[in-house]
């Protein structure tokens, strides 16, 4: 891939999934909260059927949006040498500090015959370090969505060629998937999200047609000014009255 202008870090590295319905409903409920905070002292995972067991034994994390953990790996490459992509702090602070727990650890996860996506990382013992199931588990609204992977904590020239290694272990195929990998900066806006901004243009825009409507029945029914009438303690006593 070469590259038409400069990016300067950081350099965000995005993988981008397509049809993927992860707002199911079914598949949003598989999951146990409490058993991500507490590990296995929390024994009631019924939620995270039919992803709550295995051989007899429990499973942690439990459910489909664990057992189905985006599992592809990337490696970047310019003339200079490797690219290093950060991996560290790419999840939400809120959700390491407080909705998985430091002392909880994973247990005969994707240890089974039938294995849905990635195994967690060996060398990180705690559950609240594993960040790429963090990001994974919070889960996306619309069928297309992209999760960060990485950041690329070096400026890249323009036409630079970036050789990119990857591999394709999630099988997007069966559901007639596609897989993206998007690199992309940020500036004081934020990273480009086409989404928010047509919400933004169609929330205003109904915003302008409402405002003019409302203008236009207060030129046709124009109200009086400094009419007491209309004070609800009048009105209130006007009905009594009668």
């Amino acid at each position: 891939m070469q590259l038409r202008n400069q990016m300067k870090a950081p350099i965000y590295v995005y993988y981008e999934l397509d049809n993927y319905y992860q707002n199911h409903r079914r598949y949003v409920k598989s999951r146990s909260d409490r058993q991500l905070l507490h590990g296995l002292q929390y024994k009631d995972t019924s939620s995270c059927r039919p992803i709550e067991s295995s051989n007899g034994l429990p499973v942690l994390p439990c459910g489909l949006i664990a057992w189905s953990l985006f599992n592809d790996t990337f490696t970047f490459d310019v003339k200079a040498g490797k690219l290093n992509v950060n991996r560290k702090n790419i999840s939400w602070k809120s959700d390491r500090d407080h909705k998985f727990g430091n002392d909880v650890y994973p247990f005969n996860f994707q240890n089974d015959t039938l294995i849905g996506g990635g195994k967690l990382d060996p060398s990180i013992p705690q559950l609240s370090e594993q960040e790429d199931l963090i990001v994974w588990m919070r889960v996306a609204a619309l069928p297309n969505f992209r999760k960060l992977y990485g950041v690329i904590e070096n400026d890249i020239d323009a036409d630079e060629v970036i050789t990119i290694q990857l591999s394709n272990n999630y099988n997007t195929y069966s559901f007639g998937g596609k897989k993206k990998l998007v690199l992309t900066t940020s500036n004081w806006l934020g990273g480009k999200n086409n989404f928010l901004g047509l919400s933004y243009i169609a929330t205003g825009f109904c915003s302008i047609l409402v405002a003019i409507l409302f203008a236009l029945i207060h030129v046709k029914f124009p109200r009086p000014h400094r009419d007491a009438s209309y004070l609800h303690w009048n009105r209130k006593s006007s009905a009594t009255s009668r």
